[in-house]
């Protein structure tokens, strides 16, 4: 398509082009292959209009897209919670957190979130409100969730989108190990009810630094 200036796998191009023309997966590949900037809503009107025509999709979009528009900019840094190795028990409610920068060189937009994008949700919140970040500044942003019910491995993935629906950003995951003995949950609980203990005034005559009323 004229004015199209994207430089697609011709492998990838062909092994798609064998797909239905109302397979999902064409759905999903166009989201990929935008790299997650559409939600699968965006995605089909695109290939709608294009008799689900994967190459046609992606310049109807890229022609639609103004050159204009500055799209901003974010970096996973590191899983703050949930890391390599870790396990949690099935129905346990535990916090996500991720470490995030705004690696571009203007601040983002108001109005930003973060959005549940695929995979396994853990939960019902599905979108978190972020602040508006400047460049290279770094921040954590965190979603309460639920482990599944049943044992085994599990992924979701979540992405940073703008007030007017534009994905941004790399992709973040969370992946999670459930398992009976896991301790994630447990360890959270109890550090979460340590930091309130802490923060709260003590009563007079409790954990005293000294005895025999030294001070």
């Amino acid at each position: 398509m004229e004015g199209m200036d994207v430089n697609l796998d011709p492998e990838l191009m062909q092994k798609f082009s064998c797909l239905g023309t109302t397979d999902k997966d064409v759905l999903i590949s166009l989201q990929r292959l935008l790299g997650f900037q559409l939600n699968p809503a965006s995605c089909a009107f695109f290939l709608d209009m294009t008799n689900w025509n994967l190459q046609a999709a992606i310049g109807a979009y890229y022609d639609f897209e103004s050159p204009n528009i500055s799209v901003p900019s974010m970096s996973f840094v590191e899983d703050v919670t949930i890391g390599e190795g870790e396990s949690i028990p099935p129905d346990t409610q535990f916090i996500k957190t991720w470490r995030i920068q705004n690696s571009g060189a203007e601040a983002w937009p108001p109005g930003v979130c973060l959005k549940y994008v695929g995979g396994d949700q853990f939960g019902h919140v599905n979108m978190v409100m972020v602040r508006s970040l400047e460049p290279q500044e770094i921040a954590d942003v965190s979603v309460q969730m639920c482990s599944p019910s049943r044992a085994g491995m599990y992924q979701g993935q979540w992405q940073m989108c703008t007030a007017t629906g534009l994905y941004y950003g790399d992709v973040i995951w969370v992946i999670l190990s459930v398992e009976v003995g896991g301790l994630l949950g447990v360890t959270q609980q109890l550090s979460s009810f340590e930091t309130e203990f802490n923060t709260q005034p003590h009563r007079k005559g409790l954990h005293r630094p000294y005895p025999f009323g030294q001070s």
